[in-house]
């Protein structure tokens, strides 16, 4: 088993949780695990991309080279078609629908919702309605995104839940379970999309 995969997002979106969840999912389950990840911390809002692999075996490069990612997770959609070029033939694309419009420049979201629902395989959702929705705060659209973005990562389900446990356990139960709410809901969403695509 092996999942390439690049997280995107900007600053303050929840990008290197979702990279620590993986991350302990990965180590706490004796796979093989290796994450690169860049990131303006000192600007809320800055553009925050992580490299993340995940394998049952050796992996010796952080890096994940342009045409061989499995999955591109954005938690907005600019941020998603930034990273198109990595995508693989076959890969999947799962983003936010809600732009972060941090730039003066930002393209025409019409326009950039259009080129996502052109990909052959995307999963385009709602984090923050359904984190609001489904986990009672809109802060659990992060986990949202990884839930829906779950059933293309080589990847034990239970992994994943045992990972939020791991890295919010010590904030009380209820963070974990707002957490995990969203994780179930974002799979569930992706599941029901994709069995009707």
């Amino acid at each position: 088993m092996k999942t390439d995969m690049i997280l995107a997002g900007v600053g303050g979106q929840g990008i290197l949780s979702i990279a620590a969840a993986l991350g302990s999912a990965a180590l706490t389950n004796n796979l093989y695990m290796k994450q690169a990840e860049t990131h303006g911390m000192s600007q809320r809002g800055g553009d925050v991309q992580s490299y993340m692999r995940i394998s049952d075996k050796p992996i010796f490069s952080d890096l994940i080279a342009k045409g061989t990612a499995d999955i591109i997770l954005s938690v907005e959609p600019m941020e998603a078609l930034r990273y198109l070029p990595f995508l693989r033939e076959g890969g999947y694309v799962v983003t936010n629908s809600t732009p972060f419009i941090n730039i003066p420049n930002y393209p025409d979201t019409e326009v950039v919702m259009k080129t996502l629902q052109a990909l052959p395989h995307h999963v385009i959702i709602d984090a923050d309605t359904i984190a609001k929705d489904k986990a009672g705060n809109v802060r659990a659209s992060n986990f949202v995104m990884l839930g829906a973005a779950s059933p293309f990562i080589e990847i034990p389900f239970e992994y994943l839940e045992d990972g939020i446990r791991a890295i919010f356990s010590r904030k009380g139960e209820d963070i974990v379970e707002m957490n995990l709410k969203g994780l179930r809901a974002g799979r569930e969403y992706a599941l029901e999309f994709t069995q009707k695509a």
